[in-house]
Order: C-alpha cells, then structure tokens, then sequence
C-alpha cells in the first residue's frame, strides 16, 4: 500500500487522516442499495489516530441514520468508546483480532499494538453490553489452543481463523526469533484444527480459512 502514498517514511511511521469520509460516506450513501459495510479490512479503524479525528465514529453515525448492518474488525480496544452506538444497531457484530494468547509473540510481530489482555477485555465489555462479538484469529501465530479458549470463550458468539500469509520478511522474523517450526504448514492445520473443535465443543461455531 505504501507506493499509493507518496510518503517516504517507513511503513508504520505515517498515517493520513479522510477527514471528510463521513461527508463522502453520506452522499454515496444517498444512492447506495443497502448491503453489510465491512469496516477494518485494510486499515484499522480504532487506531490511536480516531481518538482525535474520531473519522470512524462520524461514519458509524451516519450508516446509523439509514440502519446498514455493520461488521467491524479491530485490534483495539478504543472500540468501546462507541457503545452506545453498537447499540442502536439492528444488525452489527464487533469483532476483534486475536492472533495469539503469548505476549512475547506478539512482541515480535505486533509490536505496536494493545495487548492481548486490552483486546479481550474489550470483547468482553462489548458482549456483557450486548454486542455480537467475534474473535479473529488471523493471521494465526504460535499460540497454546487450551489458553486461548479459556480466554475467549463465553465472551465470543464467533470465530474465524486465517493463516498468516509467509512472505520472505515474515519468514526472516519467524527465523529470528527462534519460532522456524511454526512455519510448517502441518503446524497451522493441526493447531487450527484443536482450536476448532475445542470452540465448536463449548457450542461456539467456527470458520477455518486454509
């Protein structure tokens, strides 16, 4: 995405803020068959930059005015600032990435993002307000499946898990680190596997992207 930019910075080290996608949002909206609207598929729409801006909350509102079903994705819990919004929803699930259950490998690979504590937290402040939650386990890194369940089940109404796309830089972490045998495709079926039907077995249901 950087080369669409036109910064010069590296990546991660800039963000550029529509403050006027809102606006835009209204008027294309205007002549828009109504269809699900998801939010955070390339960006993340509750990073630290909507604090300021809150560009995603004026969206919501105005998906609101015409009862859009919306599915949002995030790896922050800023989500729950907008609560009350979630709340007047007909149709709206709030989902958040969990891609591990171990902070040091998020460390590695999500530096910058909230803890993995903070996200679980915030799905379930979401779920006891009566939210449609979901868990997000993509791309899905070295993680323990009976951890992981204890810490989402009974706060998730779904679960989806993806495989981490191993381009060359992705590889040189895992390596790095230590974690090579994660990288095994063996690694992702069997672990997504256990973690299916440990979910399924609490009455949980499950989607699997190989």
């Amino acid at each position: 995405m950087k080369r669409f930019t036109g910064h010069m910075e590296p990546w991660g080290e800039f963000v550029d803020a529509k403050v006027n996608a809102p606006e835009v949002l209204y008027r294309q909206l205007r002549r828009a068959r109504k269809g699900s609207i998801l939010i955070g598929t390339v960006t993340d729409p509750y990073q630290p930059a909507e604090k300021h801006y809150r560009i995603t909350r004026g969206c919501l509102e105005t998906l609101l005015e015409r009862q859009f079903p919306v599915n949002i994705l995030t790896r922050s819990p800023l989500a729950v600032r907008d609560i009350d919004l979630f709340k007047q929803f007909e149709d709206i699930a709030v989902g958040l990435s969990i891609t591990t259950d171990r902070e040091d490998i998020r460390k590695v690979f999500e530096p910058r993002s909230p803890s993995i504590r903070s996200r679980t937290d915030a799905i379930k402040t979401l779920h006891d307000s009566g939210i449609a939650t979901y868990a997000f386990i993509g791309p899905m890194l070295p993680l323990d499946p009976e951890r992981l369940l204890e810490m989402l089940v009974g706060i998730v109404d779904e679960v989806l898990i993806d495989r981490l796309n191993y381009s060359n830089k992705v590889k040189s972490l895992y390596r790095k680190a230590g974690l090579a045998q994660y990288l095994e495709d063996s690694y992702f079926v069997q672990t997504a596997s256990l973690v299916r039907e440990g979910f399924e077995r609490k009455g949980v249901p499950v989607s699997v992207i190989f």
